[in-house]
């Protein structure tokens, strides 16, 4: 399992299925699995652009970020596959003054499939409270910012949804490793913020197909 610092497929029966088949069952799955949680708060998740969701950070819209990776375990892929936390402080006169920022993304650019597709379709987080802020300019605080103009990804969240200290983030559709119909997919970042500091704790990723979710290594509140 790859963990470092940096510094700035459910297999579908019958054969000749193609991806995008799939990928449409996976969003079915997803959709459907929505209605099913009953006990589960939905957080409100908007969008923004980068490098403007700085600004809610910092006065003059330039963070000093903290990287870190951790491996994704798919078992049907060659290559790599891997969850990417990212943490900046919010500074003194931003309104995320002495709070943390915490972004996520989910990247199978550099995996490809062996044999039938391979996918993830969620990320659970121990997170604990969320603080909230306004990220898009628009209405109330939110909880919950997805970076969809100027920065990497493709997918963003169909939801988000905490209950008790963990939030289930859903994609928006199933993010997919490499094979003969395409490239790997990555998740656009998303992110939170927090009162309290980061620490290493074990997230989990959801993957159809695969039982119990995989566990990778990230980073979130030390709440």
């Amino acid at each position: 399992m790859i963990w470092s610092n940096l510094s700035t497929k459910v297999r579908w029966l019958g054969e000749g299925v193609m991806r995008g088949s799939l990928r449409k069952f996976y969003l079915g799955a997803i959709l459907c699995s929505l209605t099913g949680v009953a006990v589960a708060a939905p957080l409100t998740v908007v969008k923004v652009a980068a490098p403007d969701i700085n600004c809610v950070f910092e006065t003059d819209c330039t963070v000093t970020v903290t990287d870190s990776v951790g491996n994704i375990a798919l078992p049907n892929i060659t290559g790599i596959a891997w969850l990417q936390s990212r943490t900046f402080a919010g500074q003194p006169g931003a309104p995320g003054a002495g709070k943390t920022a915490y972004e996520y993304r989910v990247d199978l650019t550099q995996a490809t499939a062996v044999g039938d597709v391979a996918c993830v379709t969620g990320l659970e987080v121990d997170f604990g409270p969320v603080t909230k802020l306004q990220y898009n300019k628009v209405g109330p605080a939110d909880d919950v910012f997805v970076v969809t103009k100027g920065g990497l990804g493709t997918i963003g969240l169909a939801s988000a949804e905490q209950n008790r200290n963990v939030i289930t983030f859903t994609f928006s559709q199933p993010v997919c490793a490499a094979d003969t119909s395409g490239p790997g997919d990555t998740t656009f970042f998303f992110g939170l913020a927090s009162i309290h500091p980061p620490k290493a704790i074990a997230a989990s990723i959801e993957a159809p197909g695969i039982f119990p979710d995989l566990i990778v290594r990230a980073r979130a509140p030390n709440h």
